[in-house]
């Protein structure tokens, strides 16, 4: 691992200058797409750097590491502040008070419109199709999320479920989370919202799918979260660092419920005729 006192990003503007042309091709690549690092193995990277492996090899040498995975956790560090966790905390400070110029709702309304566009690029729509396509075809979808993100995971139960029958909410007691997992069919699918704090348990638990050979879609803030390693699909969004947003998570999750929708849509739709009709008639929902 590099051990210079430099930031990782100066040191190779540095020195690709001094090094051949492939290597200064690698680093001039890793310049301009460092936030995204964290999301590629190195034959992704020799790929779209359009380099061969023993390049990247190379340049990690001269760069002062062994291992492709510590120069992804520099890029980490140097892309994400070290103020980043506990946003929500942090929020309570940072946002005006009450009869100071700008009220709180407009001031978190900003924000989770900038984290929206800043959230929305071309691998977050590929991966979105990705995600589409494995739910589509899994046996059954199951969905965990843990402390403020288990709402997220209800919240995508909730809405799929309208039409989907084949979901398992796993959030309810995470104490048991091995002893269901470990019954998983091979064609099902895991689900995961994981966002700083990293815990525990929501870590274990995909460790554990992905030792069964279960395709695992990851929901996150970072790149460089450690269940990462072991997701068939990551769906990373913006989180802001300084005032505590879902905003892009839930326009992920509606994203995803209407593209599932979509694809069996003349199914879809009937079934959710059948429930509406079926609240009516049952009072459950009021009828103008």
């Amino acid at each position: 691992m590099n051990t210079q006192n430099q930031s990782i990003i100066t040191e190779i503007i540095n020195i690709k200058d001094s090094l051949p042309k492939k290597q200064r091709q690698l680093c001039d690549y890793i310049l301009e797409n460092y936030q995204s690092i964290g999301l590629i193995t190195i034959k992704e990277l020799a790929h779209n750097a359009k380099v061969g492996i023993s390049t990247i090899t190379r340049t990690l040498s001269a760069l002062g590491y062994d291992h492709f995975n510590d120069l992804r956790k520099d890029l980490y560090n140097e892309s994400v502040p070290t103020n980043s966790k506990w946003t929500l905390k942090k929020s309570f400070s940072e946002i005006p008070n009450e009869g100071e110029d700008v009220p709180t709702l407009v001031q978190v309304s900003k924000e989770a419109i900038n984290l929206l566009g800043k959230s929305l690029d071309s691998n977050l729509i590929e991966n979105l199709e990705t995600a589409v396509d494995l739910i589509s075809r899994a046996s059954h979808v199951n969905v965990l999320g843990s402390r403020p993100y288990k709402a997220m995971a209800l919240y995508f139960e909730q809405l799929l479920g309208e039409f989907y029958s084949k979901t398992r909410q796993l959030s309810h007691d995470t104490e048991v989370l091995c002893d269901k997992i470990l019954q998983f069919d091979e064609d099902e699918v895991l689900l995961v919202f994981a966002f700083e704090p990293y815990t525990n348990r929501i870590i274990e638990a995909a460790m554990l799918a992905h030792e069964l050979g279960i395709k695992i879609i990851l929901i996150t803030d970072h790149i460089f979260c450690p269940i990462i390693q072991y997701a068939s699909v990551t769906l990373q969004v913006e989180v802001s660092k300084e005032t505590f947003s879902v905003a892009p998570i839930i326009v992920l999750i509606e994203a995803l419920v209407i593209e599932l929708g979509k694809r069996s849509s003349e199914e879809s739709i009937k079934k959710l005729k059948k429930l509406e009709r079926t609240l009516i008639e049952k009072n459950v929902t009021f009828a103008y």
